[in-house]
C-alpha cells in the first residue's frame, strides 16, 4: 500500500473517532456514532403515544375527542382518572428512561466519556421531548411534551424538578387551568 492510503485511512479513523481515546489524552471526543444511536433510540422512546394507544385499547380515537391532543391532560378529560395518571406517569417516565438508562447503556456500549454524561443526558431528553411532541407514529402530531418534560428534568435535575412541580401544582389548584400550572412549572424551574 502506498503511503498516501495509509495516511487517509488513518486520518479518517481519527476524524470519525471509531476508537475510544486514552485516559492519557488531552481531549476528549465523542464517538459520532454515539450521538447519533442515543438521539435515535431517545426519539423512538419518546415517540412512543401512550395517550393514544390507552384510548384505542377503551375505542376510543383520542385526536378526535376534547382538545385533540394525545397528551397526559386529554387523556385526564377524555379517559377519566385512572387512565390519565397512567398516561402521566408513563410519558414522564419516558423522558426519564431515555435521560437515565439509555443513555447510560450507550454509554457502556460506545464507550462514551463520563465527563460528557450531563450533556448526553441533556441530549437524550431533548430527543425524547422531541420524538413525543412529533411522533413518527401519528403523523409527527404528538402531545405537548409536559410530562416527559418532567421526567427529563427529574433525571437531570431532581430538585429543580421539585420546584417546578410544586409552582405547578399551586397554580393547578388555584386556577385549574392546566397550561397555567405548565406555565408557572417553567419559570418555578
Amino acid at each position: 500500500k502506498s503511503r498516501i492510503t495509509i495516511k487517509i485511512k488513518r486520518d479518517v479513523t481519527n476524524f470519525f473517532n471509531f476508537q475510544p481515546a486514552t485516559r492519557h489524552s488531552y481531549t476528549w471526543r465523542v464517538p459520532v456514532l454515539g450521538y447519533i444511536v442515543l438521539v435515535l433510540c431517545a426519539y423512538l422512546l419518546g415517540s412512543i403515544p401512550t395517550g393514544y394507544l390507552v384510548a384505542r385499547a377503551k375505542g376510543i380515537d383520542i385526536r378526535t375527542v376534547g382538545s385533540g391532543n394525545i397528551g397526559a391532560t386529554n387523556a385526564f378529560r377524555v379517559l377519566g382518572t385512572p387512565a390519565g395518571v397512567f398516561v402521566l406517569l408513563v410519558d414522564a417516565l419516558k423522558g426519564y428512561a431515555a435521560c437515565i438508562w439509555m443513555t447510560d447503556l450507550l454509554i457502556s456500549v460506545f464507550a462514551l466519556h463520563p465527563d460528557n454524561l450531563v450533556t448526553e443526558r441533556a441530549v437524550a431528553g431533548f430527543a425524547a421531548i422531541l420524538g413525543h411532541t412529533f411522533t413518527c407514529w401519528l403523523h409527527f402530531k404528538g402531545g405537548k411534551g409536559i410530562a416527559t418534560s418532567a421526567g427529563v428534568l427529574l433525571g437531570i435535575a431532581p430538585l429543580a424538578m421539585l420546584g417546578g412541580l410544586a409552582a405547578f401544582l399551586l397554580l393547578l389548584f388555584s386556577t385549574r387551568y392546566v397550561s397555567l400550572g405548565s406555565l408557572a412549572a417553567a419559570l418555578g424551574v
